[in-house]
């Protein structure tokens, strides 16, 4: 079917088309067939060449003449070849014939079209070349506005470039003027340094920032404010270490603005540091340099050195001399340098600039770094330490002054902490040195100190042996030996002060103490083992009284370390009699025990007259006399002495227990007595007349002894009490509270006698009386 024709081809009918409506109306269906029938013949010509075994080869993709020819012309039959190519020929020619008239309207349209399109483009290209001209056009009249608009932005450019570079150069100027304004100053103190410094600052800032250079007259400005930065950093160094040593916050503080406006705080403060931990260190090294302390470096003449660091004779007494002043001008350099760095700290802490409000100490320790006090004294303790021990191991002639006179050292460095902590305690600022700093410093000198500790025990185990020797071969040392131990240690003491733990090297002597069986012997006189033990136990309590009132004086760590050990010489005191005081009670327990073999149920008149004692009360009676003339009375402290009566000693407080201990077994075991007779009551109060007798005379006042002795004289009227008067009676007629009170008052007692005695347990009652009288006034119910 033919296309619709365009408007312009139905006014102007090509020949073609014009010869195309003469065809018969049923064309189109007889053109359809035709088609038809052209395709099927179309196919079967194209089978048959297919089919051929000489055709079939033009249909493929690969096919080459030159094969083909040579294929020919080898078969032996080129002529029929040749037929058989004709003859396809003519096919082929009578099937495109065939096709083209069986398509000859298709074609006629397809050729209207491409006269049409041909036309169109015709058109398209005269209107291409119409706009491509007007193109030309406006690019010739676009092209010099552009040119002129590019060289005018060029230019506007440079001038805006030119107009801030201008301007910048001229804002350093007149702060380069400001800056000689104020250089011009003839008295450097009245040169405000802060605000030359910031001038400075901004004038570096602009130069730099804005790309400055190359401007003349900006380049001759930049020599003189470098100059004046120089001089800037001259005098504010001079302010800032003027004020650091003169610990003047003002002065520190316009120093640390100064370097803060420069733009260079962090790396002044950092070398600040650096030179104050060289200076200590350099103080350090020449305090122990032993050729600076002798005066020579080579010769080997009198006051010289040897090698190992030893004067020659004669220079020692000059040498031991000048090392302890060089000591002395240390901790003094080591002071000014600790309290100056925390003095710059105190002031980083506290100043904030004026217009940005930083907080100046932020600006040089960020996180996790230390503190500029730490740095210093960190590397002040090495350089300590390190040199110590340098000394010790390579210089005899220092370690033994040091060694012997280690409590002049250490009570240098203890000066020096001192004086530190003292001078930089401030509220709402940090200390220079912490607790742990303080113990690295004394640590440094531990070497000498050990040195010195082994000395001292030299000395003193040295005359405890001597003195204690004597023990072998049975004697007893005498005053005189106790004396030169005491006056030893009180040197030794007095020489230490702070480190009382040497005098307690004595101790290893004295726990030798003899204190056998036969120290238990008390039904015999004294032995001669027993009257050493006395000996011993008087003249160790002495040590212990006496050094217990030198330590009054020291500090209360002193009496802290010693208190310890002067216990164990108090324990060894007692140990040498308490066995022997252990003995005596139990005989006499032994005697009062002998209270149930007597018959106290014997009724009669003769019994009630009987003045004599009870059998078991004379047998007690006369062990405590013996105890008392056999040993009490070498124990105890004589009358005539009435300062020396009045103190308490270990025996007075033994022989005190002892009484107590004797009248509380004695009512413990009388109320046990049954059957008691009226005439045994009489008998029972004259043996607690008698007991109350012998032992106030011959042991302890029995009014001095308290409860035990309340206990015996109620317990006298108590045995002639009918049984509907017994306690028992009482108890009923009482609350519990009020129980609980007697019984509470007896406890305390108990308690407080405990303690009195330096008792470190109490006796496992104890406590369950305490529970119960506890649970007793929580379930009382209110009265």
């Amino acid at each position: 079917m033919a296309s619709p024709a365009s408007p312009l081809q139905r006014s102007n009918p090509s020949p073609l088309q014009r010869l195309s409506t003469f065809t018969n109306p049923t064309f189109s269906t007889t053109t359809t067939t035709t088609t038809t029938n052209n395709i099927a013949t179309a196919t079967s010509a194209l089978d048959a060449i297919a089919s051929d075994p000489i055709l079939s080869a033009f249909l493929s993709p690969s096919f080459s003449t030159t094969s083909f020819s040579s294929a020919a012309l080898s078969s032996g039959s080129p002529a029929s070849t040749a037929e058989k190519l004709h003859s396809a020929i003519r096919l082929l020619d009578s099937q495109l014939r065939h096709e083209v008239l069986s398509r000859h309207d298709d074609l006629l349209s397809q050729l209207s079209s491409l006269h049409h399109a041909n036309v169109s483009l015709s058109t398209l290209r005269s209107s291409v070349s119409s706009l491509q001209s007007s193109i030309r056009k406006v690019r010739s009249d676009l092209s010099d506005p552009l040119r002129s608009i590019n060289s005018q932005t060029v230019q506007l450019s440079n001038l805006h470039s030119a107009s801030h570079l201008l301007g910048h150069s001229l804002r350093a100027l007149r702060l380069s003027k400001k800056l000689r304004d104020l250089a011009s100053v003839d008295d450097t103190e009245k040169l405000d340094l802060a605000k030359a410094a910031q001038f400075h600052s901004e004038i570096l800032a602009l130069y730099n920032e804005y790309d400055l250079a190359g401007i003349d007259v900006v380049d001759e400005e930049l020599k003189f404010v470098k100059e004046i930065g120089e001089k800037l950093r001259s005098e504010a160094m001079k302010v800032l270490e003027r004020g650091m040593e003169g610990l003047n916050q003002a002065e520190v503080g316009t120093g640390l603005q100064v370097f803060y406006n420069l733009g260079e705080l962090r790396a002044t403060v950092e070398q600040l540091v650096n030179r104050y931990k060289g200076m200590a260190v350099k103080s350090i090294g020449a305090a122990l340099d032993m050729k600076a302390i002798t005066g020579s470096g080579a010769v080997f003449g009198p006051g010289g050195v040897r090698g190992s660091g030893t004067p020659q004779i004669g220079g020692g007494a000059k040498a031991r001399e000048a090392l302890w002043q060089r000591m002395g001008s240390c901790m003094e350099q080591l002071h000014s340098i600790v309290v100056a760095v925390w003095h710059l700290q105190r002031v980083l802490s506290k100043k904030r600039d004026p217009f940005t409000h930083v907080l100046l100490l932020d600006e040089i320790i960020q996180e996790g770094d230390s503190m500029l006090t730490d740095r210093v004294w960190e590397a002040l303790v090495k350089a300590f330490a390190s040199q110590m021990k340098s000394a010790f191991t390579a210089s005899s002639f220092v370690k033994e002054i040091f060694t012997m006179g280690y409590p002049k050292l250490f009570s240098m460095i203890e000066n020096l902490l001192e004086r530190i902590s003292r001078d930089t305690d401030v509220k709402g600022v940090l200390p220079a040195i912490s607790s742990e700093g303080k113990d690295q410093m004394v640590a440094a000198v531990e070497i000498f100190q050990t040195a010195f500790l082994a000395l001292c025990l030299g000395r003193l185990s040295d005359l405890v042996n001597t003195v204690f020797s004597v023990s072998s071969s049975g004697n007893v040392p005498t005053k005189e030996h106790i004396s030169r131990i005491i006056s030893r240690i009180q040197e030794e003491i007095e020489a230490v002060q702070l480190d009382g733990r040497l005098t307690l090297l004595v101790l290893r002597e004295i726990g030798k103490i003899s204190t056998g069986p036969e120290a238990r012997q008390v039904s015999a006189p004294a032995t001669a083992a027993q009257l050493k033990n006395f000996t011993l136990c008087q003249h160790l309590q002495e040590i212990h009284t006496r050094i217990s009132s030198m330590i009054t004086g020291l500090p209360s760590i002193a009496a802290d370390v010693l208190s310890p050990s002067l216990g164990a010489i108090y324990g060894v005191a007692c140990d040498s009699v308490t066995s022997l005081f252990q003995a005596m009670l139990e005989r006499l327990e032994s005697c009062i025990l002998q209270i149930h073999d007597q018959n106290f149920g014997v009724h009669g008149m003769d019994a009630a007259m009987d003045n004599n004692a009870s059998p078991y009360m004379e047998e007690l009676q006369k062990c405590i006399l013996h105890f008392r003339s056999e040993f009490l009375s070498r124990l105890l402290p004589s009358s005539t002495n009435a300062a020396t009566a009045r103190t308490e000693t270990i025996c007075t407080r033994l022989v005190r227990n002892m009484a107590s201990r004797v009248l509380i077994f004695f009512i413990r075991h009388a109320s046990l007595v049954r059957p008691l007779s009226e005439s045994g009551k009489l008998r029972m109060a004259r043996d607690m007349a008698e007991l109350e007798l012998a032992v106030g005379q011959n042991l302890f006042p029995v009014e001095q002894l308290g409860a035990p002795y309340r206990a015996l004289r109620a317990f006298r009227p108590l045995i002639f009490l009918e049984t509907s008067q017994l306690y028992s009676l009482w108890l009923d007629s009482q609350g519990e509270d009020q129980i609980w009170k007697g019984i509470k008052a007896t406890l305390d007692d108990y308690a407080t006698n405990v303690r009195a005695r330096g008792d470190k347990e109490f006796s496992p009652v104890y406590p369950l009386m305490l529970q119960l009288g506890s649970s007793l006034t929580k379930n009382a119910p209110a009265s």
